[in-house]
């Protein structure tokens, strides 16, 4: 995808989010971006039909999830991203998801990027993170690009409540 379209894509997918999600998530991609690589935000908010499509198909393991949150009237409200390398956008590779993952914690987020791993390979994971050995071969769990807030729940959003 060109530059131009990169942009317009992730200004359209950012307005799908939920205020101080949004926020946190621009920094994200300014972190990225000042590091040369072109993040995209994938998929923001997404139907209700959409997440048992996706539940069904084994892309995600809950029928309702940060994807799919509303605010009081209906407006799309996402507290999730899924977010490529738009310049590998069907295999993004580890270096970019080890930064995306170190970004997404700078600025109070999480990645599932161990999502799935025993505790080794997840403490591999965060040693890689945290000393910024991004061509370090770590095994990679199983939703990489999928961007949430930290120390949030989906019941929380659920409910009604939202991040900071």
């Amino acid at each position: 995808m060109d530059e131009a379209k990169r942009n317009e894509r992730n200004k359209e997918r950012l307005e799908e989010l939920y205020p101080s999600f949004r926020n946190r998530l621009k920094k994200v991609i300014a972190e990225l971006e000042s590091a040369g690589l072109r993040p995209r935000i994938q998929d923001a908010w997404r139907s209700p039909a959409d997440q048992l499509k996706a539940f069904k198909a084994g892309h995600s393991k809950l029928k309702y999830g940060f994807h799919n949150v509303t605010g009081p009237k209906g407006e799309k409200q996402s507290l999730a991203v899924d977010m490529i390398d738009d310049n590998n956008p069907l295999n993004s590779a580890k270096s970019y998801l080890l930064q995306l993952a170190a970004a997404a914690r700078r600025n109070g987020l999480n990645t599932g990027i161990a999502w799935g791993l025993p505790q080794n390979l997840s403490d591999a994971v965060d040693h890689a993170i945290a000393t910024h050995a991004w061509s370090v071969n770590v095994k990679i769990g199983w939703d990489p690009t999928h961007v949430e807030p930290a120390n949030f729940s989906v019941v929380d959003a659920k409910l009604g409540k939202r991040p900071t």
